[in-house]
């Protein structure tokens, strides 16, 4: 009984692993236009990456749940999930801004011939991940309140791109293929795990109103943006799980 949980977390490395094998088996098609415009079309296997980053999400929060139903929470496993973590929302992401950038430089001219140092910066990202990990098993007060973004939720942001670029949601497609649009992701992403902001962490001290305010608020915000802004939803809703986090600093901890 006590191996189901770092069963369940290993299971999240799976399909981190899936994810990174679907990113990294090209397939983008160049299509000509007027024999001018190039215009990308982006295979279908980079969101199933994305749907395998989300599975690891789904498996991830549910080992923490059965290792607290067994009462089987060790340090091994503290240890199993960081690094399951790294992979399936530090790698995995990493490989698909990878990815994307790679795109991005190919609709440009002479772009198939594009550096590989300026794609090395989506690299950025895993690496920020491993360093919020290391300091999150290091530290002993982030029970009910994070420093810095945690890696799955920065994971998820990244992991919902390609989804939105595959249902071209609300025509952004030009601006989240735009390579400074992508390095400011990079960056922005990166700064905020390893920054010490005062985050939430999704956990309910109570039942009362009064002291889940800002959690009650976010999941309102998530049901209303997923059912009208589909897969948009997802980086509206880190955008205002950052935005109350700061609003309700005083009460995260």
């Amino acid at each position: 009984m006590k191996q189901i949980p770092n069963l369940f977390t290993l299971l999240n490395l799976v399909f981190g692993c899936v994810a990174i094998l679907f990113i990294l088996q090209t397939g983008e098609t160049l299509v000509s236009v007027n024999d001018e415009q190039l215009v990308i079309n982006l295979p279908e296997k980079i969101w199933w990456g994305s749907i395998c980053i989300g599975i690891a999400a789904l498996i991830d929060f549910l080992d923490g749940f059965v290792a607290r139903l067994f009462k089987a929470s060790s340090a091994m496993g503290k240890e199993l999930d960081s690094l399951a973590d790294v992979v399936s929302f530090g790698v995995a992401p990493g490989m698909i801004l990878y990815q994307l950038l790679r795109i991005s430089y190919i609709q440009q001219e002479n772009g198939i011939n594009t550096s590989l140092w300026l794609l090395l910066p989506a690299l950025l990202f895993p690496c920020a991940g491993a360093y919020r990990l290391a300091r999150f098993n290091t530290d002993d007060s982030q029970q009910f309140g994070f420093k810095g973004v945690p890696i799955p939720a920065a994971g998820l942001f990244v992991a919902s791109l390609p989804l939105i670029l595959f249902y071209n949601s609300f025509g952004l497609n030009a601006v989240i293929l735009n390579k400074w649009m992508l390095y400011a992701i990079i960056l922005a992403l990166s700064w905020l795990m390893v920054s010490r902001l005062p985050l939430m962490a999704l956990k309910f001290k109570d039942l009362s109103v009064r002291g889940n305010l800002s959690k009650l608020i976010l999941l309102a915000v998530a049901v209303v943006a997923a059912l009208f802004l589909k897969w948009l939803a997802v980086p509206v809703v880190f955008i205002f799980y950052i935005v109350l986090s700061l609003a309700f600093k005083n009460k995260t901890a």
